[in-house]
């Protein structure tokens, strides 16, 4: 791996914000009490989650409202599933998550995306805040590229909130998050060595130890992963690498992550129909010469702990460096372009918790939590795209610079007059800033004066009963334009105003007993002037689709029948529709909004039956799916696809794992339009993977 270096872009930041930011955030630990987070496991208990693998329980709490307390749509990964998987990149974790969509690309360092709530993963809408260990990871137009930056081996769950209702987070939430969290503490080292079909080869490190007696502990992982590819020209490299150094006492916790990334592969292409058909595996001769480099870089500083008894403090402070050159040609017919992307986030944020247990007793209240906080989110990116020939410059079509800022406040409540009600209010406001400047014009914009975009929140939970639980929640966020169209920028005049984005869901839990948990929910989502970003365009501008309704249901079960056997299933059931289309695309007016499958199904055993040995088999399967907005060009995509894996523990710190993926060698594919003809990315066959895994 090269040595790692980095110079941050300048970023400005408003000027009385940061510092307010940073004091608060380095907040010295002064009345060090251990908070502790007085909820019951049985309010946690009802919370409507949905978890896979195996739980560990922790008995010490962080003082901040945690995404079970927020009463939403709350999916777990847990690390015993997660460790197991033999993902080439992180995204493809997310076949096992209920109701989340994946995008398969199969393109190189483009190689996939996941997306929930009815919104496709095309990147033209990117409504998912992805976050790693609670840090902000989405590129400006909400895209995922830091999503690669975590192979499997070094998480400790996968969290995913879907939904409206969830106060702590603004730009890009507009359908929930999802959190990477990566092992903290622990002792020992793990290595894990694998191959597979198609040239597939990887070796992973994980390390964890204390390095002084005083609390001070290390994390450490390295991973290299690399692969032939099942077609021809798909050649990939993947390497990471990060540390993280933390450090807890007297009721505090604070760390240092520091985080590297890079990708290098070639793009196999898009295949016309026929082509598809008959020779999947192939690669047009057009796209001889098209791949890509991707890095990534994070660094993070975070600290946690008590203030007194009954209030917390959590601060953090990140920057992200990502950098992008990809030559790609998506037909014979076209030429081939060459697309720079360099950006540069900064960002802080600091929230208090607190828990007033006098004041909830003399309101005669059960609990009462509140909780408060700012962010900012600052970015300064550059945009560059070329037409090319074979990887030589020909003509520049786009060389854009801009700066964003988003200043955002939130507060919620947790309010549970009786042990059986629970209550969560909440409101969020976010300012946007910026500057706009085509560098090849020299023309220079503002960015569309959005104003304050208030978003008002509510969630409810009912136990009726042990067993049986009630929730309903509602709530607002938000969507402004990305890349150029979020400035006003000639010949418009006028400011744009956001989408705003108003969800609700309704659902019961039922848990009879350990063993058993049956959550079933319908949600709604709707927009006002939803935008989609123009991919091939070179002006970075997007097109306006309207106003927009999506619908669903989601039933999930999940069973441990025995000790030595859990078996789960989600069935996901949806439609998004264009209610209201722009002027200027009525054939769109009630149509189905593009690459949005109508049923997902997910389903999983996982059968212990000794200490040595784990069995599982996962199932996953979707609909078919409509490939532009007047639906005219047929629905492609739908597919089954079941996977067999087993783990054999030879000795007490050897373990052997194995996995055969779509072993019914079912054809799977992404399809996408380009406007005259349907382009396919064919999915892999049969494959085979093994691993050894020492645990040092």
């Amino acid at each position: 791996m090269p040595a790692i270096t980095f110079t941050p872009s300048p970023v400005p930041f408003p000027k009385k914000t940061l510092p307010l930011l940073c004091a608060l955030m380095l907040l010295p630990p002064v009345a060090a009490a251990q908070a502790q987070d007085p909820a019951t496991t049985a309010a946690e208990d009802a919370t409507p989650r949905f978890d896979i693998g195996r739980i560990d329980v922790q008995v010490a709490r962080r003082p901040a409202l945690s995404a079970r307390q927020l009463l939403t749509s709350v999916d777990t990964l847990h690390r015993d599933v997660i460790e197991t998987q033999p993902a080439q990149a992180a995204w493809e974790l997310f076949s096992l998550v209920p109701g989340a969509l994946l995008t398969p690309f199969q393109q190189g360092t483009t190689s996939g995306k996941v997306s929930l709530r009815g919104f496709n993963g095309e990147g033209e809408v990117n409504a998912v805040k992805l976050l790693i260990d609670g840090v902000p990871a989405n590129s400006h137009n909400g895209n995922m590229p830091y999503l690669d930056s975590v192979f499997p081996l070094e998480l400790e769950a996968v969290e995913v909130v879907r939904g409206t209702s969830d106060a702590r987070h603004g730009l890009h939430a507009i359908a929930g998050s999802i959190d990477l969290r990566t092992r903290r503490g622990g002792q020992g080292s793990t290595v894990r060595l694998g191959v597979g079909s198609f040239g597939q080869r990887s070796v992973e490190l994980a390390h964890a130890g204390a390095l002084s007696a005083d609390g001070v502990s290390l994390n450490l992982f390295a991973g290299r992963k690399t692969s032939d590819g099942w077609r021809d020209h798909a050649a990939s490299t993947r390497q990471a690498l990060s540390l993280r150094l933390g450090h807890a006492g007297d009721g505090w916790t604070r760390s240092l992550s520091l985080r590297y990334f890079e990708h290098e592969a070639d793009e196999p292409g898009y295949l016309v129909r026929s082509v598809a058909q008959s020779a999947p595996s192939s690669s047009p001769a057009h796209v001889a010469t098209d791949g890509g480099r991707r890095h990534t870089v994070q660094a993070a500083v975070q600290l946690e702990g008590a203030l007194s008894p009954e209030l917390g403090s959590s601060s953090r402070f990140h920057v992200n460096r990502f950098s992008d050159d990809r030559w790609v040609r998506f037909s014979a017919s076209v030429s081939q372009q060459e697309r720079l992307t360099s950006e540069t986030q900064v960002g802080a944020a600091t929230t208090l918790s607190w828990r007033p247990r006098m004041l909830a007793s003399r309101a005669g209240l059960h609990d009462l939590a509140l909780q408060g906080g700012v962010d900012i989110e600052s970015q300064d990116n550059i945009s560059q795209r070329y037409t090319t020939a074979e990887r030589v410059r020909g003509t520049q079509t786009r060389d854009q610079a801009y700066t964003l800022h988003v200043a955002g406040a939130h507060a919620q409540a947790l309010v549970q007059p009786t042990p059986a009600l629970r209550l969560v209010p909440g409101w969020r406001l976010d300012r946007v800033a910026g500057h706009f400047t085509n560098r090849l014009t020299g023309v220079e914009s503002p960015v569309n004066d959005y104003g304050t975009i208030s978003q008002p929140k509510m969630s409810l939970l009912w136990q009726i009963q042990p067993q049986l639980a009630l929730h309903a929640n509602w709530g607002r966020t938000f969507q402004i334009g990305t890349e150029a169209a979020a400035y006003k920028i000639p010949p418009r005049q006028a400011d744009l105003k956001p989408s705003i984005n108003e969800g609700w869901e309704a659902g019961l839990r039922f848990a009879p007993d350990e063993a058993t948990t049956l959550r079933l929910a319908v949600w709604q989502q709707t927009a006002t002037d939803e935008v989609r970003r123009r991919l091939n365009d070179p002006s970075g501008d997007s097109d306006n689709i309207g106003a927009t309704r999506r619908r669903g249901a989601d039933l999930q079960l999940r069973l441990l029948p025995a000790a030595t056997l859990e078996l789960w299933s989600a069935l996901t059931l949806q439609k998004a529709i264009i209610v209201t289309p722009d002027p200027s695309a009525p054939a769109t007016r009630g149509k189905e909004i593009d690459h949005v499958p109508r049923r997902m199904v997910q389903a999983g055993v996982n059968w212990m039956p000794d200490e040595a040995w784990r069995l599982s088999a996962e199932l996953q399967s979707q609909g078919d799916y409509f490939l532009e907005r007047t639906n005219s060009t047929g629905r492609f995509g739908g597919f089954t696809v079941l996977n067999l894996g087993t783990s054999w523990q030879l000795s007490p710190r050897l373990r052997l794992e194995a996995w055969v993926r779509n072993a019914t060698d079912r054809r799977t594919e992404y399809v996408w339009h380009d406007g005259t003809q349907s382009l396919h990315s064919p999915g892999a066959p049969r494959s085979v993977s093994l691993a050894l895994r020492s645990d040092l």
